[in-house]
């Protein structure tokens, strides 16, 4: 097999069980996290003072955050990394791995990305479980 047709090929999980894990920033990194993404490059629902109050579970958040097209793009850009991340760490033997996504203050953007990456992830045929760290820490106005 060739380079060009291993990076074209489409890896299965490999019997790896992927945890995504949403967090801000500014409470500190997940520690156990084997890769972690950055969503603070997307615009801040926050600065909306309509949304500042809700999360990324409510879906006027949700709305406002996958209408950038950045955001779309860092989700399947993630999904296919970790969709090959994960098979390769099944022939390793590993069991899990764990991503997060983090963003300043954990309630917007990171929750609106690894929900979407959970559920991208899935439909990939990776059993994938999710967790929102921070999503539920106080409005910090």
């Amino acid at each position: 097999m060739t380079a060009t047709e291993d990076l074209n090929a489409q890896p299965q999980a490999g019997g790896v069980t992927l945890t995504v894990s949403s967090f801000g920033y500014k409470y500190g990194p997940i520690v156990e996290a084997d890769w972690v993404a950055d969503a603070r490059i997307l615009r801040n629902p926050f600065w909306e003072e309509e949304l500042r109050p809700l999360t990324g579970l409510d879906e006027p958040v949700r709305d406002y955050v996958l209408q950038q097209p950045a955001a779309r793009e860092l989700i399947a850009r993630l999904t296919e990394m970790l969709v090959w991340a994960c098979a390769r760490s099944g022939e390793h033997g590993r069991a899990a791995v764990h991503a997060a996504i983090g963003c300043t203050g954990g309630r917007h953007r990171s929750v609106v990305i690894a929900s979407e990456l959970a559920g991208q992830l899935r439909a990939a045929g990776v059993p994938t479980t999710l967790h929102h760290r921070d999503v539920e820490r106080p409005d910090p106005r």
